[in-house]
């Protein structure tokens, strides 16, 4: 049975945006505009293009013409080659505070932007903050640099004209307009989905750029599509500029994101599950857990208990009650009236710190290298056109894009050594890289010649 997997392609893309008031609102007018151009002009000049460098794989040797071919023909790129990534960026200050994505930047060693001028900078990492894929940047400029303005997101409509400003496929200053199909999408990225859905075409490259009204203000930061291909369908999404504006703030004032914490589990009311609790119909959020001593046990809330108003708001679903806990201060005290057993209750909780995450560390296995791996049998070495008398474990698949793939390891390569311990079956190399976390060395023969390759898990 055939199946059809949709996947989320986080991209990268050079953005960047300044202000306008030459273009009436979009839901104005049901017509379309004349012209974008007016938003163009004076947005263009404060988007930007960003590269980020991640450092480099450790060589482990090669051919270089292999290398080469890997490199420009869409294979892996060379073993001692940084990884890169490219996206886009908006001024948002005269001075060179920068806003993009907190993936286009992701553990980037070197940051460098290239303003619409063509002049370049060396970029300063301010904060990011994966959670809401919101980072900020800042350059030195020698000069007083163009500004986008923030608008609001609180004021679309679907059916609003929308313009997308960036940096597709290396296409830099590239302006493509559309509607906004929805808002408040949630795609499974993370506890704080509430992403607007746009038709204008977003690519792999527009990440990081801004999302305008056709007043010409950032109303949105572009961050993601829906693709089979990993090219435009039809449907992107960008982060809220009234969500994007609070972690902006935090991360200049602060270089980092603080959120409140309740110490709660919640999930979604369905229609079964009202029917069960005795409501009529689903709504408010549904606690399925307390996490033992936190704020909310020690409020008084417990599991079962169904949030139906934080602060004031009502809590329609659990959608965006994630949202309203973490702006909640840290060390306020937040109302929060529930439904137990049929009957209203308002309780006092004083709100945490939301914690980190604590690491964690495992073994990894080979399909945590990208690997797929087997005893080598005369039948399988006919299938892979190796000798039929060559014995030993033999890679019979490499994921395209994992780290194996990123060292040149190919089908058909056969594990002589794993983590400096001689290997002949499935069984011991897997015994040999039990204690492995972060890096793994393979001596690896290929025809005659043997190498090794270090491979690193990011």
């Amino acid at each position: 049975m055939r199946s059809v997997h949709w996947r989320l392609v986080v991209f990268a893309a050079v953005a960047h945006a300044a202000l306008s008031t030459t273009s009436a609102h979009a839901h104005s007018s049901d017509a379309a505009p004349p012209s974008f151009a007016p938003v163009a002009k004076v947005a263009r000049p404060a988007v930007c293009h960003i590269f980020a460098a991640q450092g480099a794989r450790p060589s482990a040797g090669g051919e270089p013409l292999e290398e080469f071919s890997r490199r420009f023909f869409g294979e892996a790129p060379p073993r001692n080659a940084p990884r890169r990534s490219l996206g886009s960026g908006f001024i948002i200050s005269a001075d060179g505070y920068i806003v993009t994505n907190a993936h286009v930047i992701r553990d980037a060693t070197l940051i460098r932007v290239r303003l619409a001028d063509k002049e370049e900078y060396d970029a300063k990492l301010i904060g990011s903050d994966p959670k809401t894929d919101v980072a900020l940047i800042k350059i030195e400029p020698r000069g007083t640099l163009p500004t986008v303005r923030l608008g609001s997101s609180a004021a679309l409509e679907v059916g609003d004209w929308v313009v997308a400003i960036g940096n597709p496929f290396g296409l830099a200053q590239t302006v493509t307009a559309g509607i906004v199909s929805a808002v408040g999408r949630v795609i499974g990225a993370g506890p704080y989905d509430d992403f607007i859905q746009t038709d204008a075409s977003i690519n792999p490259g527009n990440s990081g750029g801004p999302l305008l009204n056709l007043d010409g203000e950032v109303i949105g930061i572009n961050s993601a599509i829906f693709s089979k291909s990993g090219g435009n369908v039809g449907i992107g999404f960008a982060i809220p500029i009234d969500l994007a504006r609070r972690i902006i703030d935090q991360l200049r004032e602060h270089g980092k994101v603080v959120r409140g914490w309740l110490g709660v589990s919640i999930q979604e009311m369905t229609a079964d599950l009202a029917k069960s609790f005795g409501f009529d119909r689903p709504h408010g959020a549904l606690i399925a857990d307390v996490i033992p001593g936190g704020p909310a046990e020690r409020g008084g809330l417990q599991r079962g208990d169904v949030i139906i108003e934080y602060q004031g708001h009502a809590v329609l679903d659990s959608q965006h009650f994630p949202t309203l806990v973490a702006d909640t201060p840290v060390g306020s005290h937040a109302e929060v009236k529930v439904l137990r057993h049929g009957e209203e209750k308002s309780l006092t909780v004083a709100v945490a710190q939301l914690p980190e995450p604590k690491p964690q560390v495992r073994a990894a296995t080979d399909s945590d290298w990208g690997l797929a791996i087997a005893d080598l049998t005369p039948n399988l070495a006919r299938r892979l056109g190796l000798p039929t008398q060559r014995r030993g474990i033999v890679i019979t698949t490499v994921a395209p894009t994992s780290a194996a793939a990123e060292a040149g390891v190919q089908s058909g390569d056969i594990i002589r050594e794993a983590n400096r311990h001689e290997v002949s079956t499935v069984r011991e190399y897997r015994t040999a890289i039990a204690g492995a976390t972060d890096s793994l060395l393979l001596l690896l023969q290929r025809g005659e010649f043997s190498s090794y390759v270090a491979l690193r898990r990011e």
